[in-house]
């Protein structure tokens, strides 16, 4: 039997053709373009090619390239209704075997195709013989082997079900003379991973069918619940009509009966039952032996094992093309590249990016990547390891900012990626509006920084400015003179305090700090600082523990007594009546080592929403000062890799504060001291 392949997207074409040549010679297969039978002419399962030319001239002229550069071996015959051909002698120079006119004549096409195959031309009868008739020849190897070759040849339409059913009943009624035969199915499962068919769907329907009535096809259903399909579905045997189980069951007796079959066969992939064939008894009358049945019953099963091999197909072609839509409609720009760096996909984004003078459908390249990308596209398709997100500038458009994302896919154990998206975002817009909203936000810190520095430097200015004007007359009071003393000291307390906080806010640290400091002595050092900006009515008091060999900590001196300074200012003024400082230094385990500095003061304690914010600039619970006390010692705390935490305290219990710094190095004995 030869298969021809007919490229036509007229329906009367090809049931003319149907109707013309001989279903026992040649089987046909209907497709609307070469590229969606490039499969079949690959793998050289196609004959001959028949092309309906109802195409203007250069289109058809290039639809006969493609076949020939396909399937170089197979000759192409040409139908055109046009008369005569303006384009004849182009055809025939690429290579087409014959031109016909339409309409079809059986007879012509026969002819024709008798001359490409002439090894299928019908023999001419033999002369009578006088000898008398010979006895029976021993059973002929040739045939079997040219049974297999056809059973082998409609397997080549595995990735089409219907037309694999279709051929495989064709070819039973040629070589056993089955009468008439139907096909049920069941629905094959939507998505991949959900196994062969669906298991929620619990009925067989029509796929293919042979010398039946249509509207007998049409309604024809069995169901997996009851009946011939229950049965096969049970038992997986092959079923007759005449049969005890059968004779038994009303809904399997009635089926038989409806459609008029002798036996029911099961479709197994060796897993599950994909559907039934039902038979009846060949053209002659004659029932099929049970020899007969068993050979029929596996080559459905093969015929299972090519559905579902069909259906996985189908699967995997649904998912790839879902996977196309979801890509194409992606405001991002998406590339896919195979393991040889070629394009699988590009979305109109991405062209839009790399190739914006180029039309909508231009051929995309590996090349029209700008270097660094194609440089980096290639790294993560040999090594397989993913890029992180990067921006990226255009080289040929420098104020355009991208996003790229490069992703391999791999299958555990490969090295190389099989695949790679390139994601593309284009980003120039936010970056911007990001940028303006940082312009906006620092103006605003500048705005409140301005606010609370002119207040706190007009309390620091109004006592000096009330005795600049009283100085003249005043000069020699003694009362005056002490007032005037005490104000320029406290002024310039407070201007030396907050000139401190600007300098540590706006330094810059590296975190690589050489000299060593004693924790102790900074403890101690940063409590009398601390006290000068509090004098209050009662002396302070000092009370932590100390060790013999200080702790001692890499660090800045100047920026972490202030630090420490500014807790135990707080800590001073939450309680001006009895101002009294505890700090505990304990060293903890571990690698690294490091020291913990609890600060506890005698107040009421931090609230949980006090305890939250203390350390954001500009929050204070006070009327003097604004504010960034915390907020610079955070920072000075954190350059040298220390952290700092406030944890919220329960009723009449004292605020504290906790500080880790890494220690260097181990210290010797522990000790205790109190400073007042």
């Amino acid at each position: 039997m030869r298969t021809l392949l007919v490229l036509s997207n007229q329906q009367n074409f090809a049931a003319a053709l149907h109707s013309a040549l001989d279903p026992a010679r040649f089987q046909i297969i209907v497709k609307g373009t070469p590229a969606e039978a490039s499969l079949l002419l690959n793998r050289g399962a196609i004959d001959a090619t028949i092309l309906d030319a109802e195409l203007p001239g250069p289109r058809a002229l290039r639809a006969i390239e493609e076949l020939h550069a396909q399937a170089p071996g197979a000759p192409v015959l040409l139908y055109t209704g046009e008369k005569p051909c303006s384009w004849e002698e182009d055809a025939y120079v690429l290579g087409v075997a014959h031109i016909l006119a339409k309409p079809v004549r059986a007879r012509l096409l026969a002819a024709v195709l008798d001359r490409l195959f002439p090894d299928y031309a019908p023999a001419p009868p033999p002369p009578p013989s006088p000898e008398p008739a010979p006895r029976p020849a021993p059973a002929d190897p040739l045939r079997g082997l040219e049974s297999l070759r056809r059973f082998a040849s409609i397997l080549s339409h595995g990735l089409e079900g219907s037309a694999l059913l279709k051929q495989f009943l064709l070819m039973l009624r040629e070589v056993i003379g089955v009468n008439r035969a139907i096909v049920l199915m069941r629905k094959p499962a939507a998505r991949p991973g959900e196994g062969t068919v669906s298991q929620d769907d619990r009925w067989l329907r029509s796929a293919c069918a042979i010398g039946l009535d249509p509207a007998v096809v049409q309604h024809a259903v069995l169901s997996l619940n009851s009946g011939i399909g229950a049965h096969l579905h049970r038992s997986g045997r092959v079923l007759r009509a005449t049969s005890a189980d059968a004779a038994a069951n009303r809904d399997i007796a009635k089926e038989f009966q409806l459609i008029g079959a002798q036996v029911a066969i099961p479709i197994l992939d060796r897993e599950s039952l994909l559907g039934v064939a039902l038979l009846d008894e060949r053209v002659t009358g004659e029932a099929f032996t049970n020899e007969e049945i068993a050979v029929i019953f596996h080559l459905f099963e093969e015929i299972g094992l090519a559905l579902r091999n069909s259906w996985h197909h189908e699967q995997i072609v649904t998912s790839h093309n879902l996977v196309g839509d979801i890509l194409a409609h992606l405001g991002s720009g998406a590339i896919v590249f195979g393991p040889g760096q070629e394009v699988l996909h590009v979305n109109d984004a991405a062209r839009a990016i790399f190739l914006p003078d180029a039309p909508a459908r231009a051929t995309f390249d590996f090349n029209d990547l700008p270097q660094q990308l194609g440089s980096m596209v290639f790294t993560v398709l040999q090594g397989g390891e993913p890029v992180a997100p990067l921006r990226y500038v255009l080289p040929d458009a420098p104020a355009r900012i991208l996003q790229v994302e490069i992703v391999p896919f791999r299958t555990p154990g490969d090295t190389a990626a099989r695949a790679t998206l390139l994601l593309i975002e284009d980003i120039t817009e936010h970056e911007h509006a990001q940028r303006l909203e940082l312009e906006a936000a620092n103006l605003r810190l500048i705005k409140a920084m301005a606010e609370h520095l002119a207040h706190e430097i007009g309390n620091a200015v109004v006592p000096l400015s009330t005795h600049q004007q009283l100085l003249k007359e005043q000069i020699h009071d003694p009362e005056f003179q002490e007032s005037l003393g005490t104000a320029l000291a406290s002024g310039v307390r407070r201007i030396s305090r907050l000139a401190a906080q600007m300098v540590f806010l706006a330094r810059e640290w590296n975190g690589d700090f050489s000299q060593l400091v004693s924790i102790g002595d900074l403890i101690v050092d940063a409590f009398h600082e601390a006290h000068t900006y509090h004098p209050g009515k009662k002396v302070a008091q000092l009370s932590f523990n100390k060790q013999a060999a200080t702790w001692k900590v890499k660090a800045d001196p100047k920026a972490l007594r202030h630090a420490f300074s500014e807790i135990m200012l707080n800590a001073l003024q939450a309680n001006p009546d009895n101002p009294t400082v505890a700090v505990n230094l304990e060293e903890t385990t571990g690698e690294p080592h490091r020291l913990t500095v609890e600060v506890r003061d005698s107040g009421k304690g931090f609230t949980t929403d006090t305890a939250e914010h203390a350390s954001e600039p500009f929050f204070s619970t006070r009327s003097v000062g604004i504010g960034i006390g915390l907020t610079v010692t955070r920072r000075i705390i954190e350059s040298h890799h220390g952290q700092i935490e406030i944890p919220p305290s329960t009723e009449g219990q004292p605020g504290i504060v906790r500080i880790s710094l890494p220690l260097d190095p181990q210290p010797a004995g522990p000790g205790h001291a109190s400073h007042s």
